[in-house]
């Protein structure tokens, strides 16, 4: 392998590659997967003069650790953290020149849940199907990262990007506000589930993961028994599983599903689902 790599020394509860995801394959059962905190992965790419869609590393709460084989400009943002290099303190959201050897070190997240590691060049994985993104539903993409994994990084393309002041990201709000349209299975919900769903007594379990963000709270009745045919799903639906507890379906959602879908979520609230840590009360807006 090249010594244009980066080795994993300490992978964390759970790190992957992502980049903006793989489109176009739903009819195939693979889902878009892709960065959950998409403007967060944008930005770092930009820092260190990536393209906006190049392969980063995604962690979750409590970082990672890698050591790159030759000097490489990183930066780090999403979820702030600490981050050092040989363990001295260096800058959380601007571009960072690293040594060739030095460990570059991302610690807990302060607040927030995922953090995303930009290295120029990008994480040069082998794609597939268009994307070098994991998706932990399907198994497609490089798989969760382990200690010791060496990770081919590809030709920096561009200039490091420009920070002046702080970088734009506010972190998760004290509660997770989540636009909403009703439907395409809102009528087989009583009209006080409705009530109850943008009522804000949800929030989010500790169970939740990259497939999809788990409540915990008050259960939606149904106004319909049975069995749903297994019918297509999108990011942001809302499903209702038996328990009556709603679940939040992420990037790496499963294409179809047969239990009811009461709601779907507007795209652009979605990077505040990847931030939301457990316990985080959840609102539902109809608009």
């Amino acid at each position: 392998m090249t010594d244009h790599a980066v080795a994993v020394v300490r992978a964390g509860a759970l790190t992957t590659v992502q980049d903006l995801g793989r489109f176009g394959h739903a009819h195939l059962g693979v889902g878009r997967s892709g960065a959950l905190d998409e403007p967060a992965a944008r930005l770092v790419n930009r820092l260190v003069g990536n393209a906006e869609g190049a392969a980063v590393l995604e962690t979750t709460v409590n970082g990672c650790a890698v050591r790159p084989r030759r000097a490489v400009t990183v930066a780090v943002g999403g979820a702030p953290c600490p981050v050092t290099v040989d363990g001295r303190p260096v800058a959380w959201g601007a571009p960072v020149r690293v040594p060739a050897g030095a460990l570059l070190e991302l610690g807990p997240a302060t607040y927030g849940v995922r953090s995303y590691l930009a290295l120029a060049g990008g994480v040069a994985v082998e794609p597939v199907l268009g994307s070098r993104a994991t998706d932990l539903l399907s198994g497609l993409g490089p798989g969760f990262l382990t200690d010791g994994v060496v990770l081919p990084l590809g030709t920096p393309d561009g200039a490091p990007g420009r920070v002046d002041g702080v970088v734009p990201w506010s972190g998760p709000s004290a509660e997770l506000v989540l636009r909403i349209r009703f439907g395409p299975r809102a009528d087989w919900f009583t009209a006080a589930a409705l009530g109850t769903l943008v009522a804000g007594g949800h929030r989010v379990s500790a169970a939740s993961n990259r497939i999809g963000m788990r409540l915990e709270g008050p259960a939606l009745q149904r106004a319909q028994e049975g069995e749903l045919p297994s019918e297509g799903m999108v990011l942001g639906a809302v499903q209702v599983p038996p328990d009556g507890c709603p679940v939040v379906f992420l990037a790496d959602h499963p294409t179809t599903g047969g239990y009811p879908v009461v709601a779907v979520v507007d795209l652009r609230d979605l990077p505040g689902a990847a931030q939301a840590g457990p316990g985080t009360p959840v609102r539902f807006v109809p608009v």
